[in-house]
């Protein structure tokens, strides 16, 4: 009986006054956690302040020059075709987003500092995104003469790589990845042929501005392929003196540049 009454005045006293059983306080403790929490959402802050500036950062409009070049082109394909006729006939094309150095001082505040140094030594650099790469970059359009064979077909220039020796004008030289297919009809001394191969090229063109706008080139362009006998499946290599192996091309074009507008 007496515990129960010890219980129960111990229970009154700490009702009426807690702070006489309440652990001792560490200000400096108290103090830090405050710091702490005051820190946190400073941070809190600035991360939705960036975080608003990202998202509300709007693309602005740039103007890319576009070229489009169009030309004829004079073919000589190495082994019995050439032997056959010297020259075959065909159609150059050009079509390619150009960033050139007016374009790339216009936008320089966007690229870091420490590449600002390297993007000034770029002389031009052509693009072709999408469904542009998909446009060959030569036509074969050679009609049979007399009893000589005809050619048909098209080149794709995948991806190619260069450098420029000259600026306005510009003499150029490049290497790149092919694709060619070309058909040649049959004729008394050639058995008609599906070419289709892979192949690498060397180009060199000069190039010469007489606008803006307007610009001429002329240049050559040395295919090489593994070999293809001719008359035999695609898969069927052959000697030098019986394949297609070498497409040389002469050609000449003339370019038209216009602005195309995108958001970057």
């Amino acid at each position: 009986m007496r515990r129960m009454v010890c219980l129960c005045f111990l229970l009154v006293i700490t009702m009426v006054f807690p702070e006489a059983f309440a652990a001792p306080i560490d200000v400096d403790a108290v103090a830090s956690a405050r710091k702490k929490t005051k820190r946190k959402r400073k941070s809190r802050k600035t991360k939705a302040k960036r975080t608003k500036k990202r998202k509300t950062r709007v693309r602005q409009p740039v103007d890319v020059p576009v070229d489009v070049g169009l030309g004829p082109s004079f073919l000589q394909v190495s082994g019995p075709v050439q032997d056959q006729q010297n020259w075959h006939y065909g159609v150059k094309l050009s079509l390619a987003a150009v960033i050139d150095q007016a374009l790339i001082e216009s936008q320089k505040h966007r690229v870091p500092k420490k590449y600002r140094k390297h993007v000034k030594k770029v002389g031009e650099v052509r693009f072709r995104p999408g469904p542009i790469a998909l446009v060959p970059d030569a036509l074969f359009i050679s009609p049979p003469t007399g009893s000589n064979s005809g050619l048909y077909g098209a080149n794709w220039r995948v991806v190619s790589v260069g450098a420029s020796l000259m600026r306005r004008p510009t003499l150029s030289f490049s290497t790149g990845l092919n694709l060619t297919y070309a058909y040649l009809t049959q004729s008394d001394a050639l058995p008609a042929t599906h070419f289709l191969r892979p192949g690498i090229d060397l180009a060199a063109r000069f190039e010469l501005p007489l606008s803006q706008s307007w610009l001429i080139s002329f240049g050559w362009t040395s295919l090489f392929c593994p070999p293809q006998k001719l008359g035999g499946t695609l898969t069927e290599m052959g000697e030098l003196n019986e394949s297609i192996w070498h497409i040389g091309q002469a050609f000449a074009q003339i370019h038209y540049r216009f602005p195309y507008r995108v958001r970057l």
